[in-house]
C-alpha cells in the first residue's frame, strides 16, 4: 500500500498571535500582513509538489493561509470544523501574560497525565484530540499514495502530532511550531511517520515570528 504524505502547516500570523493575544475555536481572526507573507511563502515551498487535497479547520486564518496553495493547484479547500483550535474557554482573547499563571496549573494536570482536564469553560486535550483525529483519519483512509495538505492551528497540531508521533499527550510542548512552519509526515493507515518538523527555513527571517501558545 503507498503511503500518503502529509503536511501539516500552521496557519499564518494574525494581530492576536502578534500581540500575544489567546485565539481559539471561538476567535475567527484574519491574517495580517506579515500572515499574509508567511501564506505565500508556504504556497511557493508546496509548489514543487503534486498537491492532491488541501484541508483546512473552519477558522479563517487556516482558510487564508491555504489560498496560495489553492490558487497554484486549483483545488477547492475542504472544509473541516472538526479540525478548529482548541477552546480556550474563559482565556479566549485574553493576553498570554495575564492569565500566565492559570494556564501553567492547567499545563501541570495534563503533564501529570490528566487528559480530560478542560481549560475553564473550553475544551480539555482528549476532546480536542477525539474529534480531531477523528476527523483527520476519515480524511486520510484508505492511504493511496496521495499528497495531502492540512492547515491547522498551534495547539492542535501538538495535540495531533504528539499522540501521531507516540510521545503522548503529556509532552505536547515537545511538539514545536511557529505560524507558517511546516511538518511533513507519511500515513500507510497504521502509524504516522515524520520527515521532518517544524520546518521555517522557507520564510524569510522577517516573517519568522516566536513561540506563542495559542492558536
Amino acid at each position: 500500500m503507498d503511503r500518503t504524505r502529509l503536511f501539516v502547516i500552521r496557519h499564518g500570523e494574525t494581530d492576536y498571535n502578534l500581540h500575544g493575544r489567546l485565539q481559539g475555536r471561538s476567535i475567527d481572526a484574519p491574517l495580517n500582513l506579515t500572515g499574509q507573507k508567511q501564506a505565500e511563502a508556504v504556497g511557493r515551498y508546496l509548489s514543487d509538489y503534486k498537491i492532491d487535497k488541501i484541508v483546512t479547520s473552519g477558522l479563517l486564518r487556516s482558510q487564508q493561509t491555504a489560498e496560495p496553495i489553492q490558487k497554484k493547484f486549483k483545488l477547492d479547500l475542504c472544509i473541516e470544523p472538526d479540525l478548529d483550535e482548541m477552546d480556550f474557554g474563559n482565556f479566549e482573547g485574553q493576553e498570554y501574560r495575564s492569565v500566565r499563571d492559570q494556564i501553567k496549573e492547567v499545563q501541570m494536570r495534563w503533564q501529570s497525565g490528566d487528559f480530560d482536564y478542560p481549560i475553564p469553560g473550553g475544551e480539555s486535550p482528549m476532546q480536542v484530540f477525539t474529534r480531531a483525529n477523528r476527523a483527520a483519519r476519515k480524511l486520510l483512509a484508505p492511504p493511496q499514495g496521495e499528497t495531502v495538505v492540512f492547515v491547522l492551528h498551534g495547539r492542535l497540531i501538538r495535540i495531533l502530532l504528539s499522540n501521531w508521533m507516540g510521545l503522548g499527550l503529556n509532552n505536547m510542548q515537545k511538539i514545536e511550531h511557529t505560524n507558517g512552519s511546516i511538518n511533513q509526515i507519511t500515513w500507510d493507515g497504521a502509524s504516522f511517520d515524520p520527515v521532518y518538523l517544524n520546518k521555517i527555513d522557507h520564510l524569510d527571517e522577517s516573517e519568522i515570528v516566536g513561540y506563542s501558545y495559542n492558536g
